[in-house]
């Protein structure tokens, strides 16, 4: 039996949402990337599409192709949106607007707030860390999800009764 398109716009969906989160922690934690306030919201939808993602897949599976339809049009939104805050990011990267003043890192939890703060090195989000062809991370996270978003809208409208 082959997959029908729920099916497989669900896994698309997982796998990608997969390897953006591996890039983001393979830049954080091998690289030694810290991201800042704005690249950790990105995350979000990555993390929420892997469980509901495999849950609209096995829904498919399952013959209820509705509840499926409707978390895959719900997984389009939420990356639409994840492709928004990445532009958004992109763009104080950019310095075509300002971005928010909480984007200067997570407090230190320490007793000696001055002398922590000295030798922190706090992530900006008007600062792009990396860039591959003249993109940054929220660039090609913009590109990724606008990609994802496509991926659950095609999902949850292709095979509808009319």
């Amino acid at each position: 039996m082959y997959p029908t398109t729920k099916e497989t716009a669900s896994l698309l969906l997982v796998a990608g949402s997969v390897m953006a989160l591996s890039a983001a922690w393979y830049f954080q934690l091998v690289v030694g990337l810290a991201p800042c306030p704005l690249c950790l919201d990105q995350r979000i939808a990555y993390y929420a599409a892997i469980p509901l993602g495999l849950i609209a897949f096995f829904l498919a599976r399952s013959d209820r192709s509705g509840p499926a339809r409707v978390l895959l049009a719900l997984l389009g939104v939420a990356m639409l949106a994840n492709a928004g805050l990445a532009i958004y990011h992109a763009g104080i990267e950019w310095q075509f607007w300002t971005g928010p003043t909480a984007c200067t890192g997570a407090p230190v939890a320490t007793s000696n707030v001055l002398s922590a703060l000295k030798g922190a090195r706090v992530p900006r989000c008007d600062e792009a860390a990396w860039r591959m062809f003249g993109l940054s991370m929220a660039g090609w996270n913009a590109l990724i999800a606008l990609g994802l978003a496509a991926v659950g809208f095609a999902g949850a409208t292709t095979g509808r009764k009319a």
